[in-house]
């Protein structure tokens, strides 16, 4: 365990935009200690867009989906993994992109050990998710929408 290999990084800097303040776009290092700083950043873009009401959830299946990259992505050199978090008019979209071929699914075994629940936790506080693959790229991503909560359709329970 020498050297830097083993730091966590935010490969590219400040978050990238995509002018509108509606989309951020944030490079990591394949280390675990990714997620916890890929949380504060959700954290920090959801407060400026005033999404306090899903929060919590958000940041929870941000863990879930860079959690499953960072543990099964086989990411080749130069190449990183990417969240994206974007505003939308019903709430917020959350990708997590990397450069494994294979595609993460949500397994039916109830009975699976406690780390292979995750995509159920995603199931259970998004609103939709899915997988998308990059046909010739080499990548895939995962997705997942959180709504704002609505009168008629609160998120979560008393």
């Amino acid at each position: 365990m020498g050297g830097g290999e083993n730091v966590p990084k935010r490969l590219n800097g400040t978050p990238q935009t995509d002018g509108t303040g509606n989309l951020v776009v944030l490079r990591w290092s394949r280390h675990p200690r990714c997620v916890g700083l890929a949380r504060v950043e959700l954290r920090k873009a959801m407060t400026a867009w005033g999404l306090a009401d899903i929060a919590d959830s958000a940041v929870l299946v941000l863990s879930e989906l860079l959690t499953n990259t960072v543990r099964r992505a086989h990411v080749a050199p130069g190449r990183a993994i990417e969240t994206w978090y974007q505003r939308r008019d019903k709430g917020l979209r959350i990708e997590v992109h990397d450069a494994d071929d294979g595609s993460p699914r949500l397994s039916p075994d109830a009975s699976a050990p406690v780390g292979g629940h995750g995509f159920a936790l995603v199931s259970a506080l998004a609103d939709r998710w899915d997988v998308s693959d990059r046909i010739g790229h080499g990548e895939s991503s995962v997705w997942a929408e959180l709504d704002i909560p609505t009168q008629s359709h609160p998120r979560g329970g008393a």
